[in-house]
């Protein structure tokens, strides 16, 4: 009986803490962290969690959703309280357009995380064909309206005479996700870039030139595969002519099962995507409400957690997280020491 109120005891401080943070904030209260966003950052985070639940047998092991880094945005942004998570995770970095939200829905002071690296990895299946790609044949071969011209291209070798005549079929994450954000910044964007003309649409109309350079074909030539990055590897597993699109760490977790396909010559590597030669690298982050650390129970010490597992040689490694370098190391264990909150001056 005595534990039982023992125990409780952080319950009802976290409960008076989280009802002070504002309107939003509600009465209720959890013993655990919740985090969600990302699929792609998910297995890591999920690592520091059982991590932190080993190593602190009296915090409640975090509880990890993987939504989407869009989805997990929303529901991170949608107000400061219990009922709301502590943590998103991302697989890009947070938007103007959520900052703005997060702001209009009271959740003022954010922290931002970089933990690590990842590379947005196409990949076919051991026996497929290998296929050379560029970031101008994806573009070609997956937008909607490719240079503002209907989609013509049904195989491969429609786009470029060098490729098999084989149908286009690109299983990929869906728009919800940090990973397709990921593919229309640094894949699509960049092929749809090869067209002076694309570059000249940017400068008069950044609508329409988002539209024309990033939409993707709804033919079946792409196919959204879903939140589950692991269904994508059994697609593609399963058809040899097929190609799937998701984050580095399935790659080289499936290492026996898939290849990673050349982007302009460089593949997908350990060593290619923390150098930022391969043309798929991009930072990955963690988010915390500053006016949750002292009210969820063991939430600073998860965020310490990331801190203690992100370095060379680290746990995150081990299980496929490229390592970010010194520098961006050493200014994140600020981020996290001090909690710093970010203004949001530089976003787009």
């Amino acid at each position: 009986m005595k534990k039982s109120v023992v125990m409780a005891l952080p319950v009802i401080a976290a409960s008076a803490l989280l009802a002070s943070c504002g309107s939003n904030a509600g009465s209720a209260t959890r013993d655990s962290i919740r985090a969600v966003g990302s699929s792609t950052v998910y297995p890591f985070a999920k690592a520091v969690a059982e991590s932190l639940a080993r190593s602190n047998p009296d915090i409640k092991s975090p509880i990890i959703e993987s939504t989407g880094t869009g989805g997990g945005m929303k529901l991170f942004c949608a107000g400061v309280g219990a009922q709301h998570p502590d943590v998103a995770n991302a697989s890009r970095r947070i938007k103007k357009s959520e900052f703005e939200e997060c702001q209009a829905n009271g959740v003022k002071e954010i922290v931002e995380i970089q933990v690590g690296l990842d590379g947005i990895a196409f990949a076919d299946a051991k026996r497929g064909q290998n296929l050379k790609l560029t970031p101008a044949i994806i573009y070609k071969a997956l937008a909607a309206k490719p240079f503002g011209k209907d989609q013509t291209a049904k195989t491969w070798k429609d786009v470029d005479p060098s490729l098999p005549a084989d149908p286009i079929l690109v299983y990929g994450p869906p728009s919800t996700s940090g990973t397709r954000d990921a593919l229309k910044e640094l894949i699509l964007e960049v092929g749809c870039k090869t067209d002076p003309a694309m570059e000249e649409l940017k400068k008069n109309d950044e609508d329409e030139f988002k539209k024309v350079c990033t939409e993707v074909r709804n033919d079946g030539g792409y196919v959204d595969a879903g939140e589950n990055d692991n269904l994508i590897v059994q697609k593609i597993e399963a058809n040899p002519k097929a190609i799937g699109v998701f984050g580095f760490s399935y790659l080289e977790e499936n290492a026996d099962k898939l290849n990673g396909l050349a982007m302009n010559g460089v593949e997908p590597t350990y060593e290619t995507i923390s150098s930022f030669s391969y043309p798929g690298a991009r930072p990955l982050y963690i988010y915390v409400k500053k006016a949750h650390l002292d009210a969820i129970p063991g939430l600073k010490q998860y965020v310490t957690e990331w801190t203690k597992s992100w370095g060379k040689g680290g746990m995150l490694a081990q299980v496929g997280m490229v390592v970010s370098p010194d520098d961006v190391l050493a200014k994140n264990l600020d981020n996290a020491t001090k909690f710093t909150p970010m203004t949001g001056d530089d976003l787009k």
